[in-house]
């Protein structure tokens, strides 16, 4: 059918309105809708928000198809209710070139779970040390507008000045991952109390803190914007904070598991827990949920890093850092920001599908649920709870933090311009 009607769904948590599809477009939000013919989606109860985007996910193919694909990876996508997911350069090949990004991004498009948008590398190779080919990825058919060398940093200010340079032409946006190699060298898990009392080597939080500033000194002095990946500490709030306060282009992200999760869970050895940057103090925890609600920190975004189930049923000091994410990301973010009144659900869409598509340039998605705009949207029912079971998720991994632990919220249906990806909990 080319006309559906939602039913009684309330829309950015609102008063209940009936919001009606045409095509690929919303052609009508009100009261009391009629269609004659349409297919009717019952929305009583459930919380309609713009198509989520996901500014951070690791997709893996080319290179590493037993962690995930990107059929696999947008499966996961819809079903955690985003409709745009821009794909981490750190693949093999890594994604330093026009046709490799391009490659991902016909991958994407014929999936058809969600669009796709590559994520070019900024340095050959992720190596730090000479330049990708930024234009040649921007002017592909990928239409390449972030760049990162993220799961390492562009620790040489050098080449992390060119390329602030390079991408300003073209109003892209350098994605930093934020670690100072040599400060984190052996490190295993956050610095602090928790690592001296186990013996494991302590990622300290200036490491990440002494890279976002000199990055954003980087971004004044060029005029240039420049984005944080995953910022975990207090202490980066506060850098990110002041820049802000000095009109720097500067926008961060945290991980719905550095919203909710402490080193504290280290203590069990259990290697779901290893995640890179890592999981840090409940005062950073704390620090991380307000500076989301007031804006400081833009945007939620997964890191969404799957790793098949040899990388992590091993020793500690063995094993891949990282968590699979797209299918729990809403749901973590309703516990720690929504239930916890910090944030309305409007503000869930700014944060999850708004500001993301602004910062990536992300034509179409967060936008507003109104009549004429693409039809990219999620339902919630927010009144769920329910164990996290990795046993029925549409990643290719189940390498999560979450599994038994109950969580609010559950995705029913995803629509990506008009199109059903998800209805009623399951892949169409």
């Amino acid at each position: 059918m080319s006309k559906i009607l939602i039913r009684g769904a309330k829309v950015l948590g609102g008063e209940p309105q009936d919001v009606l599809i045409d095509g690929e477009t919303i052609e009508a939000v009100g009261r009391d809708l009629a269609a004659d013919g349409a297919e009717v989606v019952e929305g009583a109860g459930k919380v309609l928000l713009p198509g989520l985007v996901d500014l951070h996910t690791h997709l893996r193919e080319p290179g590493r198809e037993d962690s995930e694909t990107v059929l696999t990876g947008t499966r996961a996508a819809a079903s955690g209710g985003y409709t745009t997911v821009f794909a981490m350069a750190n693949t093999f090949p890594v994604a330093d070139t026009a046709g490799v990004v391009e490659q991902v991004w016909r991958l994407g498009t014929e999936s058809g779970y969600c669009d796709v948008r590559p994520i070019g590398a900024v340095t050959v190779g992720l190596e730090g040390a000479k330049l990708a080919e930024l234009g040649a990825m921007h002017e592909s058919a990928a239409g390449v507008t972030v760049f990162s060398d993220d799961g390492k940093c562009v620790h040489d200010a050098v080449i992390m000045r060119r390329a602030l340079e390079y991408v300003k032409a073209f109003d892209g946006v350098v994605a930093q991952h934020a670690q100072e190699p040599r400060l984190t060298e052996g490190a295993q898990m956050n610095e602090g109390v928790v690592s001296a009392e186990l013996g494991l080597g302590g990622w300290p939080a200036v490491a990440e803190e002494s890279i976002i500033a000199r990055d954003v000194l980087l971004a004044e002095h060029v005029g240039s914007r420049v984005h944080i990946c995953h910022l975990s500490t207090a202490g980066s709030v506060e850098i990110v904070r002041w820049a802000k306060s000095r009109g720097i282009q500067v926008t961060a992200e945290v991980t719905p598991h550095h919203l909710l999760l402490t080193d504290d869970l280290v203590r069990s050895y259990n290697p779901v827990y290893k995640v890179n940057p890592p999981l840090r103090t409940e005062r950073d925890v704390m620090a991380l949920r307000e500076a989301l609600a007031d804006g400081t920190i833009d945007i939620v975004a997964t890191d969404h890093a799957p790793h098949p189930h040899e990388d992590k049923d091993c020793e500690w000091a063995a094993a891949a850092m990282g968590m699979v994410g797209l299918e729990t990301a809403l749901s973590v973010v309703q516990e720690t920001m929504v239930d916890t009144g910090l944030l309305d659900w409007a503000g869930v869409a700014d944060r999850m599908s708004v500001k993301p598509a602004q910062i990536g340039q992300a034509a179409g998605q967060g936008r507003p649920v109104s009549a004429g705009e693409p039809a990219n949207l999620t339902l919630v029912d927010t009144e769920y709870r329910g164990r996290v079971d990795p046993a029925g998720f549409a990643s290719r991994s189940r390498n999560t933090p979450y599994e038994g632990r109950e969580l609010p919220g559950r995705v029913t249906h995803t629509w990506l311009r008009g199109k059903a990806t998800l209805v009623d909990g399951k892949l169409t």
